[in-house]
């Protein structure tokens, strides 16, 4: 999932559910009760998660994890007796992630929790040993540029030095009101300080490790502390020589303080990942084959990519799995649904949607025949918010479709209508771009975005089991009331207000996905 901000719309939203409006049903569908009996009997869900998360592991682009798992999941739907298939779109750098050893040597000898970086290069067999040094705190670009000099055969230093690993939740708690103060005056004037050493270097952090490669450093090593112990974000790099790392909070602070303080560290650095060449990139599509309207469609929409820190558990590994157990549901129970119900499992969402705007792109012939789009992307927790996206009739059709809803399984729901047109976050937006009805099915957190979100701890014991099951039999029964509708629904928009410059906003636009690596 990429966390990007939404259009910014003044139109007042609506809560669906007011306390008058949950009651329960006097008469109940026979498709709902016998979802919710599937769902509740015989969940999958426990044994797709071990499957994806625990045997195939982490899914990044172009590795061949994500192929076997793109090959897993269609082979899931076939079984299931839908038609699946891989779709191919683009291609991208493979590589594979092998064990990363990371060792202290002087002045003392101790291991150090961290990993390469995906698509960073290899080092030897026996790794590569230097010294350690800090970037420079240069005045400006003609300092630094001198400064590049002084690193060849060095590892460079480039993130922030966190003075304390524990969250801010806990000072709050924990510390004198004195304390506390201390310490956030302490944070802010120390992330201004590190800003302004990488703005005089001319070059962002993301931009560093490759300018430091061609200055002749062996090298990279940073640290990108979430905010709470123990997790870092794992991301990509750029260089094509030498190894980048992350380290943990404590791992790195001990290195930066024994260099702050004259006592230059040495590191071994052991990574051993393959480049891989090129690898072709696909979307997983499978189709639960409609009747009477098979030309129309309901997509139920997930990204089976994930960066490789952890496992991709939450992200999306949840969603992947819900949406399967929802069409599986829907399969035992109702063999025969109005319109073909299309789930896309979408590759490299992580770097820019780019399956799902290569699906949106590449099959225009569907735009006009596409129901509606229900995408899950945001962790285990249990689906507590549903935003309009804009469209200025979603209240009529998503407030039926979820009066059939069992009151258990909404009862934390809140909807808001007409709501605001995502301009980025997940791949819903590859479809409201192109005026198509697609919801982001939002979860309730449990700690995601600091604990889960592209962390080394989004792993499968973050699995809320309860909560995503009431994931999929929800979206299986919203599944099947979009399908079965009589109509196409509308897709009349909301007109957007005036900025804060007086302008009109405008509905967001379609974007074409990135189909290599560049």
């Amino acid at each position: 999932m990429r966390i990007n901000k939404a259009i910014k719309v003044g139109v007042l939203g609506v809560t669906l559910f007011s306390s008058s409006f949950i009651f329960s049903q006097t008469t109940q569908d026979p498709i709902v009760e016998a979802i919710v009996k599937e769902g509740t009997a015989n969940s999958q869900l426990k044994n797709y998660a071990f499957e994806l998360m625990d045997v195939i592991g982490p899914r990044l682009v172009g590795t061949p994890q994500m192929m076997q798992a793109h090959n897993w999941v269609k082979d899931q739907y076939i079984a299931m007796g839908l038609e699946a298939r891989n779709e191919e779109y683009g291609t991208w750098k493979g590589w594979e992630r092998g064990t990363t050893q990371i060792t202290m040597t002087s002045p003392r000898l101790k291991s150090l929790e961290g990993t390469q970086l995906a698509w960073s290069p290899a080092t030897k067999k026996q790794g590569v040993e230097a010294e350690v040094v800090l970037l420079v705190d240069a005045k400006n670009t003609t300092e630094f540029n001198s400064w590049l000099s002084t690193i060849k055969g060095k590892f460079v230093m480039i993130s922030m030095h966190q003075e304390s690993g524990r969250p801010d939740y806990q000072w709050k708690e924990y510390a004198t009101e004195e304390s506390y103060t201390k310490m956030t005056v302490a944070r802010t004037a120390a992330s201004k300080a590190w800003s302004q050493r990488l703005k005089n270097t001319g070059f962002t952090e993301k931009e560093l490790p490759k300018v430091l490669e061609d200055a002749g450093a062996v090298g990279v090593i940073k640290s990108s502390w979430s905010g709470v112990m123990g997790a870092n974000k794992i991301f990509g790099t750029d260089t094509n020589k030498i190894p980048v790392v992350d380290l943990s909070l404590e791992d790195y602070g001990l290195l930066y303080r024994l260099a702050e303080n004259g006592i230059t560290p040495k590191v071994n650095i052991n990574a051993q990942s393959k480049d891989l060449g090129t690898a072709k990139t696909y979307n997983t599509i499978a189709e639960f084959k409609g009747s009477e309207k098979a030309d129309e469609y309901v997509v139920l929409s997930a990204h089976l990519d994930s960066w490789d820190g952890g496992t991709g558990a939450t992200d999306n590994g949840t969603g992947i799995i819900t949406m399967m157990e929802a069409v599986r549901i829907l399969k035992t129970v109702l063999p025969n649904p109005k319109r073909t119900i299309l789930i896309g499992n979408w590759g490299s969402e992580e770097q820019g949607l780019n399956g799902s705007r290569a699906f949106v792109a590449d099959h225009p012939e569907l735009h006009d025949k596409i129901q509606v789009v229900f995408n899950q992307d945001n962790g285990t927790g249990r689906i507590a918010n549903i935003s309009g996206q804009g469209f200025l009739h979603a209240y009529q059709y998503l407030s039926d479709w979820l009066y059939a809803v069992p009151t258990s399984f909404k009862q934390d729901l809140k909807t808001h209508f007409p709501g605001s047109p995502s301009g980025g976050g997940s791949d819903h937006v590859s479809f409201v771009s192109k005026d198509i009805p697609g919801f982001m099915l939002s979860s309730l957190s449990w700690g995601y975005g600091q604990y889960t979100w592209h962390t080394n701890r989004d792993t499968a014991d973050k699995i809320v089991y309860d909560d995503i099951q009431n994931n999929a039999i929800l979206i299986a029964i919203l599944a099947y009331k979009a399908s079965e509708q009589e109509e196409l629904v509308s897709r009349e928009k909301v007109v957007l207000p005036l900025n804060e410059k007086g302008e009109r906003q405008q509905w967001p636009v379609s974007k074409g996905p990135k189909r290599k690596q560049e």
